[in-house]
């Protein structure tokens, strides 16, 4: 399918760093040198020049931008940690004013070990910056988001009425194996992100969240973890949820929700970011969650473009569906109109 046959592509997952931040950051996290130097070989991140140049390629394609890893969580707590979720914030909003046609708008950035402080930051980002949503982890440094200290926080979300963009975060800390300090060959990210994604979610569901908050809408990265493709796992195989487990009673976890569980699971949102590939993937993605519940994103610069747009026009989709994906179901989270 030709650019202008496809018509606006809504990129709803692409990583920036504001040289403001980056700096701030830097200051706050001097540790972080290594991933910084790292960072800073890949100009996308920061050359908006080298990054306009690679969207002309794409016909009327926009971004909407958010930090990468790492979480703001990781680096500092209290004011520190809030202070550069401001310095974030306003970065990004500022980018957007000045590239409207580039970036319509931003995800808001926060830091979540100081709760009360981070709604207001969302609240302002939203409020007054035009954030159309917020960036949370899949952990807060280690904290899982099922945990009641983070229920204020959704409830001000639901409130506040934006869409959650639900980013993984594990590192080669965490070892595949008891007997290793580390994880190696880079499993923590290739299968360690869609686990913690996935774990996530369905620890989301069954805290009953969706039931006390049914407006709130979260976009899982990189198309829903491993839900989509363990369904027989996660549907009928936690259908008997306990009958594995001895030290613990969850006779009642599924009884106290008001609908099955994989209900739910199917109104997360899932992004394309599956780096290029995954046809196979992406097929399975769109038949679980369905095409009014997936966006398109590439995760650029940290994944690519072109490939990404080849592999979903490559399964030759009902037009309607298309638009769906590549547009029209980012208009509806975002609440803005862009053709």
């Amino acid at each position: 399918m030709s650019a202008a046959t496809r018509g606006t592509l809504i990129d709803l997952y692409c990583h920036i760093y504001p040289n403001r931040y980056f700096e701030a950051m830097s200051k706050v996290a001097p540790k972080l040198e290594n991933i910084g130097q790292r960072l800073r070989g890949i100009p996308k991140l920061f050359d908006l020049d080298v990054r306009f140049r690679e969207m002309d390629q794409f016909g009327d394609y926009r971004q909407v931008i958010s930090l990468p890893n790492p979480p703001i969580e990781e680096l500092a707590s209290g004011e520190v940690g809030l202070g550069l979720a401001r310095v974030a914030n306003d970065a990004m909003a500022e980018l957007c004013a000045k590239h409207p046609e580039r970036f319509p708008t931003f995800v808001a950035a926060l830091s979540l070990t100081e709760i009360e402080g981070s709604i207001a930051e969302a609240q302002r980002a939203v409020r007054d910056l035009g954030a159309r949503g917020v960036q949370i982890f899949t952990n807060i440094a280690g904290k899982p988001l099922d945990d009641p200290s983070f229920e204020p926080f959704f409830a001000a979300m639901s409130a506040l009425d934006v869409p959650m963009w639900l980013h993984p975060v594990r590192t080669a800390t965490m070892s595949d194996y008891p007997a290793e300090a580390k994880s190696r060959f880079e499993m923590w990210w290739c299968f360690g992100w869609p686990y913690d994604t996935s774990v996530a979610m369905v620890r989301l569901v069954f805290s009953g969240l969706f039931d006390r908050y049914p407006n709130l809408n979260i976009i899982t990265h990189h198309l829903g973890g491993m839900i989509p493709y363990y369904d027989g796992r996660v549907g009928p195989g936690l259908d008997v949820l306990g009958a594995r487990t001895s030290d613990e009673d969850y006779s009642k976890i599924l009884s106290s929700l008001k609908r099955p569980h994989m209900d739910y699971l199917k109104e997360f949102y899932a992004d394309t970011a599956m780096f290029g590939g995954g046809s196979h993937a992406l097929r399975c993605g769109i038949e679980f969650f369905g095409p009014d519940r997936v966006v398109f994103a590439t995760d650029t610069p940290l994944g690519p473009i072109k490939p990404a747009i080849d592999a979903l026009d490559a399964l030759e989709l009902p037009a309607d569906a298309q638009r769906k994906i590549f547009s029209g179901n980012a208009e509806k989270l975002l609440k803005m109109k862009f053709c």
